[in-house]
């Protein structure tokens, strides 16, 4: 079905691409969170990445991060507009979880826990 397919996005950051969160022009970020590698997904978008991923951390978002222990930032992109960012996130939420999965593991295949590379 066209728009669900998971064809390439938007390029993610990698390590070492520069601070790119830190910038000061607004950026939109499409995100995956785990509870462990292989478990528990979410998908979430926000404007503050190193905020919103604090506050899952935390157990400050109620609802069904805290719920069931969903706190590894295992996957993230950024998009210079938060129509992009809605409609990728909407589009990742409707992929199967083996997609979902093809994407984690295609640029993290360890599913360390990246938190500590955005907050550098």
């Amino acid at each position: 079905m066209s728009g669900l397919d998971p064809p390439a996005g938007p390029k993610p950051l990698r390590r070492g691409e520069g601070p790119a969160i830190h910038q000061s022009k607004m950026t939109y970020w499409v995100y995956i969170l785990a509870s462990k590698p292989g478990g528990t997904l979410y998908v979430g978008v926000t404007n503050n990445l190193i905020r919103r991923i604090y506050e899952h951390r935390e157990g400050l978002a109620d609802g069904f991060t805290k719920r069931y222990g969903v706190k590894m930032l295992v996957y993230f992109e950024a998009h210079d507009t938060i129509e992009a960012a809605l409609q990728r996130e909407k589009n990742i939420k409707h992929w199967s979880r083996e997609w979902k999965i093809d994407l984690i593991i295609k640029d993290n295949a360890d599913w360390r826990d990246l938190y500590d590379e955005i907050v550098r």
